[in-house]
């Protein structure tokens, strides 16, 4: 899930080391790295996901799962991919909460990059991922778990965008990240909001040419604003990934205007994030989701969470230069 804010003026930088493998194994090497990484990702085992998995359900707010990876152009490790999400969603069929609901909207879900399931192999790469997505999702369906597609740079859109139309023809539920700044994403809003789809709206994260993605702070909230307008007009249910409190406090008005309830849609924030205002929220009858990564592939994920706002990065610095 992307959410930047782009108010840090060194993103351009962070977003192009979130693509250096040279830069990876030097930050991961720095003994103070993992402190900063465990206040976005939720370890890197299985295990370490289900418990915090556990703790953030009896908040009373929900999740979504990321097993981290991107752009794989190995197919032992795309398939090594889909054995994680179906051991995962096993285990969180055994939590409190892992059982179908009868209410509709459900408490669980998981997040799948299509390019971590093969997409970006040299050959049949869409068909690869597909199937690899439908497995998951047929996993997904029989625990009562949903299933949302994560946005990536714009290169991967239309590949990804014909999955998922693919996909819901037996998952109609099945649900889509778009990203606000990128100029196609009001359209694909309307094309994409039908009866029973849930899109998931974010900013975006990728570092985008201006001839695809707005490219100021201002333009993006205004595009966000334009796209979550035609979702809350729409037939399907919006998801607000933002941590933004202008977008926060726009979605509630929009929702209102256009006659939704708190069951009508979610608000979603990553974890490690603004956690009070996660708090509030639920405190105020919301339904809040929470993005949860874990896995060993977290940095490029780190590195666009220190992109997007500048007390994450603050954050960072701090503790190198802490003795503890």
């Amino acid at each position: 899930m992307a959410t930047t804010q782009l108010g840090n003026p060194l993103r351009p930088a962070l977003l192009a080391a979130a693509r250096s493998p040279r830069l990876k194994r030097t930050i991961s090497k720095i003994p103070a790295t993992r402190k900063v990484v465990d206040r976005f990702v939720a370890g890197e085992t299985e295990a370490g996901a289900i418990k915090a998995a556990s703790a953030i359900l009896d908040t009373r707010r929900y999740i979504s799962i990321d097993y981290l990876g991107e752009d794989t152009t190995d197919l032992d490790r795309a398939n090594a991919t889909v054995s994680a999400y179906l051991s995962l969603l096993t285990a969180l069929s055994e939590l409190p909460d892992g059982q179908p609901a009868d209410e509709s909207v459900r408490h669980l879900e998981v997040s799948l990059k299509l390019s971590a399931l093969g997409q970006s192999l040299p050959r049949d790469g869409h068909k690869i991922a597909l199937e690899n997505a439908h497995k998951i999702c047929l996993t997904a369906q029989s625990v009562g778990a949903w299933v949302t597609i994560d946005a990536e740079d714009h290169t991967t859109t239309d590949s990804t965008l014909s999955t998922v139309r693919e996909l819901r023809g037996d998952f109609p539920s099945l649900g889509i990240a778009l990203q606000a700044y990128l100029k196609r994403t009001e359209a694909d809003c309307r094309d994409l909001s039908g009866p029973e789809s849930r899109i998931r709206l974010c900013k975006g994260a990728y570092k985008e040419p201006e001839s695809v993605a707005y490219q100021g702070a201002a333009a993006v909230d205004q595009a966000y604003l334009r796209c979550l307008k035609i979702l809350m007009k729409g037939r399907g249910y919006p998801m607000v990934a933002s941590h933004d409190p202008a977008i926060v406090s726009a979605a509630a008005q929009l929702a209102t205007h256009n006659g939704r309830t708190a069951a009508d849609f979610e608000y979603q924030m990553l974890y490690g994030i603004r956690d009070p205002e996660q708090q509030r929220l639920i405190f105020d009858q919301q339904h809040l989701r929470v993005y949860l990564p874990f896995g060993d592939q977290w940095y490029g994920y780190f590195m666009r969470r220190l992109a997007e706002r500048p007390a994450n990065l603050s954050f960072f610095l701090r503790s190198l230069t802490s003795r503890n």
